[in-house]
């Protein structure tokens, strides 16, 4: 059975090999790149990766710089950050963008494999029976199998999270969802987001749908209570 393959992004050599030994010794396959350049071309050239832990702090790009461009090549990676920095600003800016988990330093090695086993075990949780091509709402098209929406036959770069968050409201048209209902629905850890991580989601999502068409907004705010999608006009 092959080792899960996980992509260690860290500038610091003693860091580096500490994570490394840890994660080899527990059963997996670690790579190590001391540069977000380096690791973006392994990802788009090399064989495909279970996890990324990535340092916030690289010399060329910083680890949050570097998990967007990721996403844009292997959507479906999960990632795990690591950073020096402990303010709850670092933390909600990494879960907004759909980092799995975030670790500060310093942290105990085996208490990162347990995380990254952790996250490995959510994903495939998360991996849902092969279906249909379905549609809940007008212009929308949800492919569960391989995690795709398309938006008036245009898919979107959708994250993992963003995918969940609007497949929910595209399943339900009209149906008001609360915040805390989004959370349990669309995250991993729901205890890990908050109401400001949800409404950032949905900044983007909207975002990626006006590009499509500029003039539509199906979302819809509720203000006090939550979103839903709009309904189509019979």
């Amino acid at each position: 059975m092959d080792k899960p393959r996980i992509l260690v992004v860290d500038d610091e050599p003693a860091i580096a090999d500490t994570i490394v030994y840890a994660l080899a010794t527990d059963g997996f396959e670690p790579v190590w790149h001391g540069t977000a350049a380096t690791a973006l071309h392994a990802v788009q050239t090399g064989p495909s990766f279970a996890l990324a832990i990535l340092d916030v702090g690289l010399p060329d790009l910083n680890g949050f710089d570097l998990f967007k461009r990721l996403q844009a090549t292997a959507p479906a990676l999960p990632a795990i950050f690591l950073t020096a920095r402990s303010g709850e600003i670092d933390r909600v800016v990494g879960l907004e963008l759909g980092a799995d988990d975030y670790v500060p330093k310093p942290f105990s090695p085996r208490e990162l494999v347990a995380r990254v086993r952790t996250v490995l075990r959510r994903v495939q949780r998360g991996g849902a029976a092969p279906s249909a091509p379905s549609s809940g709402a007008t212009g929308f098209e949800v492919d569960d199998e391989k995690k795709t929406i398309r938006y008036r036959g245009k898919p979107l770069a959708l994250s993992r999270t963003e995918y969940r968050l609007l497949k929910v409201l595209v399943e339900r048209p009209g149906r008001v969802f609360s915040r805390d209902e989004l959370m349990q629905r669309a995250w991993d850890d729901p205890a890990s987001a908050f109401d400001r991580t949800v409404d950032a989601h949905i900044k983007l999502v909207r975002a990626k749908l006006r590009e499509v068409a500029p003039e539509d907004d199906p979302i819809v705010t509720h203000r006090g209570m939550g979103y839903s999608l709009r309904e189509a006009e019979a």
